[in-house]
């Protein structure tokens, strides 16, 4: 199957688009953007591994879902676009990020500038329907996600992967931490926020490690 992705990530995961399971998930994906409001916009499905091609790869963060908000959602995990306002998760890595590095806090939430620098924000589901969280899980978004963790992890080296949750600390168990540099703490979200993802220093954690293995820290 001829998917429209980036070209390095494309010979990454050429496999994957071959798998039947991507087939279905194909049809599904298409019948849903046919029949129901889903974000993102169907342009910006592969938009995080759009922004930052598979050697570029410095850090991943992981999220779940996209938001399914109108105009939120612009396929980069935890990103909105332009002139959105800050989601609770998001206004919380903001402060952690200015408490940790002296950052201001951006005028925008989008995180097309972390991407460019080689973040890879990855949703474990790429697609939702409006104002239905989960919707589109277990349909084989995160078989395909996980392989591209997999990729990462194997074929990369001192990459940092920023795990917060339960569900993305679960992808710990196939990335080496001789190779890799794993941070994993609570989430960003206001229910647990304040249980150990404030002052749990990580940016700075994450750009120490770069600088270690001759790699340009993130301008978080």
């Amino acid at each position: 199957m001829d998917v429209k992705i980036e070209e390095s990530w494309k010979n990454q995961l050429q496999e994957e688009f071959d798998q039947p399971y991507f087939e279905t998930l194909t049809a599904f994906v298409k019948s849903e953007y046919a029949t129901h409001t889903i974000y993102p916009p169907a342009k910006l499905i592969f938009n995080a591994f759009e922004q930052c091609p598979f050697e570029k790869v410095k850090v991943v963060i992981l999220g779940q879902d996209p938001y399914h908000g109108p105009g939120q959602a612009n396929g980069l995990c935890f990103s909105v676009n332009d002139g959105v306002d800050f989601p609770p998760s998001l206004r919380n890595i903001f402060k952690e990020v200015n408490a940790d590095t002296g950052a201001p806090i951006p005028k925008t939430g989008n995180l097309e500038r972390w991407a460019k620098q080689g973040v890879l924000l990855l949703n474990a589901t790429l697609t939702v329907r409006a104002h239905e969280a989960g919707s589109h899980q277990k349909r084989g978004w995160e078989k395909f996600t996980d392989k591209a963790i997999h990729v990462v992890a194997e074929r990369l080296e001192n990459v940092v992967f920023i795990l917060w949750g339960n569900y993305a600390i679960s992808k710990s168990e196939f990335i080496d931490p001789q190779k890799h540099l794993i941070l994993k703490s609570v989430h960003p979200s206001p229910l647990s926020a304040s249980r150990g993802f404030f002052g749990n220093k990580q940016f700075s954690t994450a750009n120490q490690y770069l600088i270690e293995h001759g790699k340009e820290p993130i301008v978080w």
